[in-house]
């Protein structure tokens, strides 16, 4: 049975995640800044019939809730298969650029950026016990530079600093690590579920959880023969599903 970790899963695209992944055998890490709440998730799930789910205290913007999390995880499994850098904050809104503050910029990064390398870089050691190492680090098209310089692109005109340069930084994480770890067995892709309906942003967007976590995994269980490095949206409608970066 693989083992998955995935951060900020107590709710919404983390959590639908986490139930498709043990409905396909996998054993989860339903990671948790509360764990107290997210017992009571796995409560809930458990008395659905999910049984290989287990909730695990991690706030990706402590490193000392991160190592603890990874020793947990290597006592029970002595290995992590795939990890899903899912957790992360949008800021205040508006975000203009001329005047968001320092503060608050760095906030998001600290979850959305700063977390992302604090986690990954603490549980590497883990991945690389495994024989088909996965990270797919969730990102969002507000990433794409590309798509930000299209004045025809749907969303050209949301332009929140914050979450926006986030988003395009863990980016080139991905891009880095990919390259870093191409001569393993790694896999490491950014993943954008698009737009979706969730508590994130009121139930504004017009895609299911249930979409957004099927499109997840289906970039993250792939074979030895699957990508690594790239840019997967499920708001690009080309058959390819990458988006430009």
């Amino acid at each position: 049975m693989k083992t998955v970790l995935i951060t900020g899963a107590n709710r919404s695209i983390g959590l639908e995640t986490a139930k498709q992944l043990s409905e396909k055998g996998l054993f989860v890490y339903l990671g948790t800044r509360d764990l107290a709440k997210g017992e009571e998730v796995v409560k809930e799930l458990n008395a659905k019939g999910f049984q290989n789910i287990q909730a695990i205290q991690i706030d990706v913007t402590d490193a000392e809730s991160v190592l603890a999390a990874k020793n947990i995880i290597e006592k029970e499994k002595g290995k992590l298969d795939i990890l899903i850098n899912n957790a992360g904050i949008l800021g205040d809104i508006p975000q203009n650029p001329s005047t968001t503050s320092i503060e608050d910029i760095q906030q998001v990064f600290n979850t959305n950026f700063f977390g992302a390398i604090t986690v990954t870089q603490t549980f590497i050691e883990l991945l690389k016990k495994s024989d088909s190492p996965r990270i797919s680090n969730i990102t969002s098209g507000l990433g794409s530079l590309t798509l930000h310089s299209d004045p025809t692109w749907k969303y050209y005109a949301i332009k929140a600093i914050s979450y926006v340069s986030s988003k395009t930084a863990l980016n080139a994480f991905t891009v880095t690590l990919a390259h870093e770890l191409k001569d393993l067995a790694f896999k490491v892709n950014s993943i954008d579920p698009g737009y979706t309906a969730t508590d994130f942003n009121h139930h504004s967007g017009p895609g299911s959880v249930e979409s957004a976590a099927s499109f997840i995994i289906k970039h993250t269980l792939v074979d030895e023969n699957g990508p690594t490095g790239k840019f997967f949206s499920n708001d690009i409608e080309d058959e390819s599903e990458e988006s430009p970066w």
